[in-house]
């Protein structure tokens, strides 16, 4: 259920610039989220997932939901989301196991080439700094941005690693997911995309 993982970049180029350099596949402007003070570019990992270079807008002054973009000095992983068969259902199961979030919220952006994407999304109160995802369901009318977006790389890997990885796991299995938590001294996220250049490493 994969849909993307996010690399929060205080810089759009210098996120797009050092994929580019390491998979010599070179990400493709996907637009601004208005009123979110964001903009993206992306890079397609395959059938129904993709990578979202996500950093600040500077015709926007405030960033709604990642405000720590701005104070980054390195590009880094930052989140991920799944998209889910019914999003609705997603809503009634964590109020059934009382986890707070926030949603069903309606979400766009208007591409390059005009085109408006449409989503919904469920985002959970205490996410972990990212260690846990956010849930996306697009619209019918809206082309997924795997299909469209720069092709020939690929994810070779993406692990959740945690100091308790049984508790993780538990947590997992309340918000509806059944992944494996590999152990590690801290919680953190890695992944590992491959391109035609060569192979990039991300991490929190």
């Amino acid at each position: 259920m994969l849909d993307h993982i996010l690399l929060g970049s205080n810089d759009l180029d210098r996120g797009i610039e050092l994929l580019e350099e390491a998979t010599g596949v070179r990400p493709a402007v996907g637009g601004v989220h208005p009123g979110r003070g964001t903009r993206n570019a992306l890079l397609s990992l395959g059938e129904r997932r993709y990578l979202e270079i996500i950093a600040p807008d500077p015709a926007q002054s405030e960033i709604v939901r990642y405000p720590q973009l701005r104070s980054m000095s390195e590009p880094r992983l930052i989140g991920w989301a799944v998209h889910p068969p019914d999003i609705a259902a997603v809503a009634d199961q964590l109020r059934e196991n009382k986890v707070e979030f926030k949603g069903p919220e309606d979400g766009s952006r208007k591409r390059p080439d005009g085109r408006v994407l449409n989503w919904k999304t469920i985002n959970l109160a205490d996410d972990r700094h990212g260690l846990l995802p956010f849930f996306i369901e697009w619209n019918a009318d809206s082309v997924h941005p795997s299909k469209d977006a720069p092709s020939r790389c690929g994810l070779a890997y993406f692990e959740i690693l945690s100091a308790d990885p049984d508790e993780l796991s538990r947590t997992f299995k309340r918000i509806g997911l059944d992944l494996p938590v590999q152990r590690s001294d801290k919680a953190r996220l890695h992944a590992l995309i491959s391109g035609p250049k060569g192979d990039i490493k991300l991490r929190t």
